[in-house]
C-alpha cells in the first residue's frame, strides 16, 4: 500500500512538473512580447530661447557652480548661509520631502519583481454532526490541521505598465531633488539680500546719529548766537526742528533692523536674536556670472524640477493606456499539510501548483479610456508650466543683469550727486557766517545733504542686491557641491565619533565611560539615492 502511494504522489509530481514546464514556458513567450511598452517616450520640448541676454552677462562661466558669497569676502555672510543650509526649516521640509520620494520610487521599482510570501498555520476544529459534511467528518469531528507554505507571484509586465509607473516615481524623486535645490537656491538669496539690506541699515542708522549730533552742535552754536543777539529766535525754531526730525527717525531704524535681525534669525533656523556682523572692510563684489539663456535649461532648479514633472505625467500617460491591457501573472506555491504534525514531512503531505492568470476588462463604463484623458490632460498642464518656468527664468537673468547695470550706474551719478550737495552746503555756511544768507538757506543745503546721503545707502546696497539677483537667477551647480561638502562632513564626524577611544570613569574604578553621542545628519544633508535625470528619460 505504502508502494502505491508512493508511485502515485510521485506521478502527481511528475504531472505537475510537465505542467510547471508548460506554464513556464508561456511566461517566457509573455516576457518576451514585454518590449511592447505603452504611451509617449518623452522628447524636451523645444522651446525658442534668445541667442543672448538683454545687457551682457559676465565672461566668468565657472563662478555660478562655486559658493559664489564667499566672493564678497565677509566671512559674516558666509557663517550665515552656512547656519542656513544646515538649519533652515524651509530646506528641512524639502529634505524630508525627498526622502519620502525616495521610498515612494522603492515601491514602486519593487512591483516589477516576483513577490514571494510565507504561510505556516495551526488549526484544530470541531465540525457539527447535524450538518451534511464532507465524508470522514462524521468519523471525526474534531480535526487538526498543520500546512506550511511558500507562494510565489509575478505580474508579467507585458504592456510596459510597470516600467512606465517606475518612471513616473523616478520623475517625481528627481523632481522633489530638484525643487530642494530651489529652496536651497531661495534660502541662500534670502539670507544674502536680507544681510546686505541688515547693513544699508546700519549705515542708515550712522548717518541718521552722525546728522542728529551735527545738527545738535548746530543748535547749540546758534542758540548761543541768540543769546548774544547774534541771531534769530526763527533761526533758533529752525535748527531745533531739524534736531527734532532726524532724532525720531533713528527710533523707526533701529525698529527696523530689530525686525530684520529676527527674520534672519529665523531664515537661519535659530531663535530671533542678534544677527553677528563686524563691517571691518567693505565686502568685495564678487564678477558677473557668464552664460547663454540655453544653460537657464540646465543651471535652474526651478526649470529642472518643472521638467521631472513633465516626465513623470509623460509616464503617467503609460500608466492609463496599460490599464485597457489585461495583466498576467504567474502564481505559484510549494508545501506540506497534514492533519498532524508527526506526518508533516511525509511525501505524502506535498502540495503545489503553479498558474498563468489572465486579467482584463471588459466594460468599466468609460472609466479607463477617461482615465487616459486625465492623464494626457494633465501632461498638458505640465507642459504650459514649464514652458511658463523656462520664460520666467529667463526674464529673471535678464532683468538681474540689468539691475545691476543701471544700480551701479545710479549710484556713480549719486557720489556726484552727495558731493556737489556737500560742496553747497559749505558755500551756505560760509555765506550764512558772513552774513549774506539767514540760517534756512544752510538748513535747506543741509537737509538735502542728508536726503541724499540716505539715498546713497540706499543705491550702494542696491550694487550688492543686483549681484545677488544675477547669481540667484543663474542657479548653477553649487547646491551639488554643498550637498557633497555636507555629506562627506556627516561622514568623517561619525567616523570620528566611531574611533573615539573610550576614556575611563574617574569615579567609576575604570568602567568606560558613557558613550559620546552619534553625530547628527546636518539638517539639510542630501539624500542618499541620487539619481541622473538622464535615467528618467
Amino acid at each position: 500500500m505504502n508502494e502505491i502511494q508512493s508511485r502515485g504522489a510521485s506521478g502527481n509530481r511528475h504531472v505537475l512538473g510537465r505542467a510547471a514546464g508548460r506554464v513556464l514556458v508561456a511566461g517566457m513567450v509573455a516576457v518576451a512580447l514585454g518590449g511592447c511598452v505603452v504611451g509617449p517616450a518623452y522628447h524636451r520640448p523645444d522651446i525658442p530661447l534668445p541667442q543672448a541676454w538683454r545687457v551682457p552677462a559676465g565672461t566668468a562661466d565657472a563662478v555660478v557652480n562655486t559658493a559664489w558669497w564667499k566672493g564678497f569676502q565677509d566671512p559674516d555672510l558666509d557663517a550665515l548661509i552656512k547656519q542656513a543650509i544646515d538649519a533652515n526649516m524651509d530646506l528641512l521640509q524639502a529634505t524630508a520631502r525627498v526622502r519620502q520620494y525616495e521610498a515612494k520610487l522603492d515601491v514602486a521599482s519593487g512591483a516589477r519583481y516576483p513577490e514571494a510570501t510565507y504561510d505556516i498555520g495551526a488549526e484544530r476544529r470541531h465540525y457539527s454532526t447535524a450538518h451534511p459534511t464532507a465524508l470522514g467528518i462524521l468519523n471525526e469531528p474534531t480535526q487538526n490541521d498543520f500546512g506550511v507554505g511558500i507562494g510565489l507571484n509575478w505580474e508579467l509586465d507585458i504592456w510596459g505598465k510597470l516600467k512606465r509607473a517606475d518612471q513616473a516615481a523616478l520623475a517625481d524623486l528627481l523632481s522633489s531633488q530638484y525643487a530642494r535645490h530651489a529652496v536651497m537656491l531661495t534660502v541662500v538669496t534670502n539670507v544674502a539680500t536680507s544681510y546686505f539690506q541688515l547693513l544699508a541699515l546700519d549705515d542708515q542708522l550712522r548717518l541718521a546719529q552722525q546728522t542728529l549730533r551735527n545738527r545738535g552742535a548746530a543748535l547749540n552754536l546758534i542758540e548761543n548766537r541768540y543769546k548774544g543777539g547774534s541771531s534769530s529766535k526763527m533761526a533758533v525754531l529752525q535748527a531745533r526742528s531739524a534736531v527734532d526730525e532726524v532724532w525720531v527717525a533713528i527710533p523707526d531704524l533701529e525698529r527696523q533692523i530689530a525686525v530684520l535681525e529676527d527674520a534672519m534669525s529665523i531664515l537661519v533656523g535659530r531663535n530671533p536674536g542678534k544677527i553677528i556682523r563686524h563691517r571691518d572692510d567693505e565686502p568685495a563684489l564678487p564678477p558677473v556670472p557668464g552664460g547663454v539663456p540655453s544653460d537657464v535649461l540646465s543651471r535652474r532648479p526651478d526649470v529642472l524640477a518643472a521638467e521631472q514633472q513633465l516626465v513623470g505625467a509623460n509616464a503617467r500617460i503609460g500608466v492609463a493606456k496599460a490599464a485597457l491591457f489585461p495583466s498576467i501573472s504567474l502564481t505559484g506555491m510549494f508545501g506540506v499539510a497534514s492533519n498532524a504534525l508527526d506526518t508533516l514531512t511525509d511525501g505524502d503531505a506535498t502540495e503545489a501548483s503553479i498558474g498563468l492568470g489572465l486579467l482584463g476588462p471588459i466594460f468599466a463604463g468609460g472609466r479607463l479610456k477617461a482615465g487616459i484623458r486625465e492623464a494626457e490632460a494633465y501632461q498638458q498642464e505640465l507642459l504650459v508650466k514649464y514652458r511658463q518656468t523656462v520664460l520666467t527664468a529667463l526674464g529673471n537673468v535678464d532683468d538681474a543683469l540689468t539691475f545691476n547695470v543701471k544700480a551701479n550706474e545710479i549710484a556713480r551719478r549719486g557720489e556726484q550727486q552727495v558731493a556737489t550737495l556737500n560742496d553747497r552746503l559749505h558755500l551756505s555756511e560760509v555765506r550764512y557766517n558772513g552774513g549774506q544768507a539767514d540760517y534756512l538757506e544752510v538748513l535747506t543745503a543741509e537737509r538735502d545733504l542728508y536726503n541724499a546721503q540716505a539715498q546713497q545707502v540706499d543705491r550702494h546696497r542696491d550694487t550688492y542686491l543686483a549681484m545677488v539677483s544675477i547669481y540667484g537667477a543663474m542657479g548653477g551647480g553649487w547646491m551639488v557641491e554643498q550637498d557633497k561638502l555636507r555629506a562627506a562632513d556627516k561622514q568623517d564626524t561619525a567616523s570620528a565619533a566611531q574611533s573615539k577611544p573610550t576614556t575611563t570613569n574617574p569615579g567609576g574604578k575604570g568602567a568606560p565611560a558613557a558613550a559620546a553621542p552619534a553625530a547628527a545628519m546636518p539638517a539639510s544633508a542630501p539624500p542618499t539615492k541620487v539619481k541622473s535625470p538622464e535615467s528618467a528619460q
